[in-house]
């Protein structure tokens, strides 16, 4: 099986390793990655990218010249992408550049002008409702015409375009899996001395963007009402809000129970979430931020959820957008918003040891059969051979 995969999300090495395992799978796969040749990113990390070619046995990721150097949806690929499909044949073409994706009309038309055959495959996170308007409700009805299959990163994403019209196979995965060979129990005794952590101390974690919309004034009005106990809370990430939430820490007399750590490498954010004793996404439906087609904002998946589990370290999420199917029955779901709920659901995980214990090792076990990089492969080329037997016997 000959597997193209198209995204500018794996211009970055580490996301690949998902699509580099799935190539291992079987003797007969050959996987090829094709990434825009530059890119511009943007936010944080505003500086062009320029990415190289890389094979390892059957895994291959190609540059490709490309227009448009940040817009995912404006996305598209020079004449070399035509010799590419031409050479490789392949039997599947995922594009994860969304649905209003110019790049996945132009792998569809390039599939069917060049007589290749292949079944196309389509990757969204998207998971606010939204109207589209002519051209971009033409350019969307042609690509979900033809789509054989259609990977959404949470459940909305796929009832969203069931609602649009699709019919085809569908099934919920995260574009990224967790890295079980990074993310994993290990001892941090010396970290937590250095953030000034006492033996005593129950440590609340929150890994992420300090914004409005991740619920964390909620966190800080559910922690002001359990002074009572011993706790210190960690905040790992960066963002204007930060202030904001400063200001009411002091407001609440529980500022000097944070702790601020900024700039952390990934590859290190596995030390901080093993000096916690749990970790939170508070994460709450937001109606204020807009775009071209839709307006609001939920958690589409909560990534650092899973990073978390994979460390057996227990969870504990709001019910916003994609969190209560991610954790499932490996944590505890509390409604967005409500602090008293979320007050309820860290006493018992501060005063019930045996329960956390518990809901550590369940969350592990959930990482490792649904989200670890190698499982997400297996379901990927479980997900392609469907598809694939479909087709053969419909001939």
């Amino acid at each position: 099986m000959r597997i193209l995969v198209v995204s500018h999300t794996y211009i970055v090495p580490l996301n690949r390793e998902k699509l580099r395992l799935l190539s291992y799978l079987e003797p007969d796969l050959e996987v090829i990655i094709v990434v825009p040749q530059t890119w511009q990113p943007g936010g944080v990390q505003n500086r062009q990218v320029t990415t190289e070619f890389y094979q390892e046995n059957n895994f291959r990721v190609i540059p490709v010249p490309n227009w448009s150097q940040n817009n995912q949806g404006l996305l598209t690929f020079g004449w070399p992408i035509v010799a590419l499909l031409q050479s490789f044949k392949p039997d599947i073409i995922q594009v994860e550049q969304g649905v209003k994706s110019l790049a996945y009309a132009q792998l569809i038309t390039l599939n069917q002008f060049l007589k290749l055959g292949a079944k196309n495959i389509l990757f969204t996170w998207w998971n606010i409702p939204y109207q589209l308007k002519f051209p971009l409700a033409w350019l969307e009805s042609y690509n979900l015409h033809h789509t054989d299959g259609l990977i959404g990163g949470n459940q909305d994403a796929v009832n969203i375009l069931r609602s649009h019209g699709y019919q085809q196979k569908a099934m919920v995965m995260p574009q990224l899996g967790v890295d079980e060979t990074l993310f994993y129990a290990q001892d941090q005794s010396v970290l937590r001395q250095s953030l000034g952590l006492n033996k005593e101390d129950f440590v609340i974690g929150y890994i992420g963007r300090f914004v409005r919309e991740k619920g964390l004034l909620t966190l800080l009005d559910s922690l002001a009402s359990l002074t009572n106990l011993t706790w210190k809370l960690l905040l790992v990430g960066r963002g204007e809000f930060k202030t904001v939430l400063q200001q009411a820490a002091n407001q609440q007399g529980i500022s000097d129970r944070l702790i601020w750590v900024e700039n952390v490498a990934h590859d290190q954010v596995v030390d901080y979430v093993n000096v916690m004793q749990v970790l939170v996404l508070p994460s709450e439906t937001s109606h204020a931020q807009t775009s071209l087609t839709a307006k609001g904002w939920k958690e589409q998946f909560g990534h650092v959820l899973i990073e978390a589990m994979a460390c057996k370290i227990p969870v504990i999420g709001s019910d916003s957008g994609e969190i209560p199917n991610v954790i499932g029955e490996a944590g505890l779901i509390f409604p967005e918003g409500q602090s008293h709920e979320l007050t309820i659901c860290l006493k018992k995980m501060i005063e019930q040891v045996h329960w956390r214990d518990i809901l550590a090792q369940k969350g592990y076990e959930r990482v490792v059969k649904e989200y670890t990089n190698q499982a997400l492969a297996q379901k990927l080329l479980d997900f392609y051979k469907n598809i694939l037997i479909e087709n053969m016997v419909e001939k």
